[in-house]
């Protein structure tokens, strides 16, 4: 496999995407092209005793996507920061995958522009697998769409549930809504309608649709998908996050 990096995106770039991107390649043996600064991203695998690893391959890019840049424009403004070049290069079939750690509405854009949606689903969406107390669980959405409707719930419930399954390994992966009850007759009316619908789904035999469940359940192994809006489960990622960091 071929793993595009955005050396340059993300908080901690370029030291930790050119250091993680080293290591992947020199520990499971892929292939791993580093898009970003070229003395910058060879500076960082000198300091890190990794400039002789096999497989890496640097590809220069004299820009970068900032967190403040626009995500609606900036691929296309930017065209030769280290995201826009990596798109390029997934689209014209450089490499398997891409992994950036960048701005979040520029990549949304750039995977919905190079890569394309599936047949029939409306938006992409943000799915992290998260730890929690029988394994782990996806979110789904975490942030890419912070307004829905009912019908995107349902499909963002067939994509990880999906994904869970082929990628993750997981039989029959119970999903779960989160809603602030697990009662049927609870929640807005965004979350009664998608309820209607992933039942029905699981009634039917698509989903394994086991209910609604609240915020606190999802850490607790409830379900193994999380089905939300991006902006239920952009609070929900970034309070499991800040809990955490108190804890350590």
């Amino acid at each position: 496999m071929r793993i595009i990096v955005d050396a340059m995106g993300g908080d901690n770039a370029p030291e930790s995407a050119v250091w993680g991107g080293a290591l992947a390649a020199k520990e499971y043996g892929e292939e791993v092209l580093l898009v970003g600064k070229p003395e910058v991203v060879a500076n960082v695998l000198k300091e890190k005793g990794l400039s002789d690893v096999k497989g890496i391959t640097i590809m220069p890019a004299n820009d970068l996507v900032d967190m403040h840049d626009d995500p609606a424009t900036v691929l296309r403004h930017k065209p030769d920061s280290s995201m826009a070049v990596a798109f390029k290069l997934l689209k014209a079939g450089e490499g398997d995958a891409l992994v950036s750690a960048g701005n979040t509405g520029a990549l949304l854009t750039g995977a919905t522009l190079y890569g394309g949606r599936i047949k029939g689903i409306r938006r992409g969406a943000l799915a992290p697998v998260m730890p929690c107390a029988n394994g782990q669980v996806m979110l789904c959405d975490a942030g890419a769409n912070t307004e829905c409707t009912a019908e995107m719930l349902l499909q963002f419930a067939f994509l990880a549930s999906l994904y869970a399954e082929k990628i993750n390994g997981v039989i029959k992966p119970r999903v779960g809504l989160v809603n602030n009850g697990t009662e049927d007759t609870k929640g807005d009316p965004l979350r009664k309608e998608a309820y209607a619908l992933l039942k029905k789904a699981g009634d039917e035999g698509r989903l394994n649709f086991v209910g609604n469940v609240e915020g606190s359940m999802v850490p607790l192994g409830a379900c193994d998908v999380a089905v939300c809006d991006g902006f239920t489960g952009n609070v929900q990622l970034k309070t499991i996050e800040g809990v955490m960091r108190r804890m350590l």
